[in-house]
């Protein structure tokens, strides 16, 4: 790989984790400020395409970083060898099961959140008192 790639590369890296983060901010996902219950299908919708295309950018940037360490490893500015395999990570097809992992954890963190026994379960042990 030519010194000019290397740094481009580098540059690329930056530039996605600024829109990453950009992406990522949860403030700015459609639905701000609404709950989950309260929104229409177009808007969860429109969030969870947000959500999704925000793991892509970071799947994507994390490539371009492991390609980066591969080219440190081998010397940056030196030639890369023609049979040098693609970086490893999670296929793009299984992007979708990545995202669907996480929202599954997501809505058993959020169950445990709205169901009142944990708390009281929480209380009692805590407080040595029941909620009411």
């Amino acid at each position: 790989m030519r010194q000019d790639q290397y740094e481009r590369l580098q540059q690329l890296e930056e530039k996605l984790m600024d829109v990453f983060l950009s992406e990522a901010d949860p403030e700015t996902w459609p639905g701000h400020g609404i709950a989950t219950g309260a929104m229409d299908q177009k808007t969860r919708g429109d969030r969870y395409w947000v959500k999704k295309n925000a793991v892509a950018t970071l799947s994507l940037a994390q490539r371009v970083g492991t390609t980066i360490g591969q080219v440190q490893l081998r010397g940056a500015g030196t030639t890369a060898p023609e049979s040098a395999s693609a970086p490893e990570g999670p296929a793009p097809d299984h992007l979708d099961d990545e995202v669907s992992a996480y929202e599954k954890e997501a809505a058993a963190l959020l169950k445990g959140l709205q169901d009142g026994s944990r708390k009281a379960e929480f209380d009692r042990k805590v407080h040595g008192r029941a909620t009411g």
